[in-house]
């Protein structure tokens, strides 16, 4: 079994989950973007390389109805934000894609999350927008079984 560089908080995945949303708020905060925003909730991915209890969520959403005046806009207020929210930026460049949006990779290890946010503008296939996953270290449940049914 693996070793984690850090030892999981011990949370059940209702509070994880709520947490987990906590944090992407502040990050739509910090955009300084008004828009919609897409409704699906965190989900839960066991850790079991590490152990039975452990699990961490992962949060993709996006912010769409904007324009890509505010796809630049969000992006620039995160790049001015994070650091100041205790975000550490690992990567800020131009995603993988035949696209290259833009996309900024940041981590928090006080709060214990990771985030990727592409910033993609009008284009053929759909309109600008902000796509977001936030990930969460992984935590310690009560049990094994109280991850039964969890997604």
């Amino acid at each position: 079994m693996k070793e984690l560089s850090y030892t999981p908080v011990r949370m059940d995945p209702e509070p994880a989950r709520t947490k987990t949303k906590e944090v992407s708020s502040s990050l739509l905060v910090m955009t300084g973007v008004q828009g919609k925003v897409t409704e699906p909730g965190p989900t839960v991915t066991r850790c079991r390389e590490y152990g039975d209890d452990l699990f961490s969520l992962s949060h993709p959403w996006s912010v769409y109805g904007i324009t890509d005046e505010q796809v630049d806009t969000g992006l620039a207020g995160l790049r001015t934000q994070l650091a100041a929210q205790g975000w550490k930026i690992t990567k800020d460049g131009k995603a993988d894609s035949t696209a290259q949006s833009p996309e900024i990779y940041a981590e928090n290890d006080s709060q214990g999350f990771a985030m990727v946010v592409t910033g993609r503008k009008q284009s053929a296939t759909g309109g600008p927008m902000l796509l977001f996953k936030v990930i969460s270290h992984c935590y310690r449940a009560e049990s094994a079984a109280a991850l039964d049914g969890e997604y």
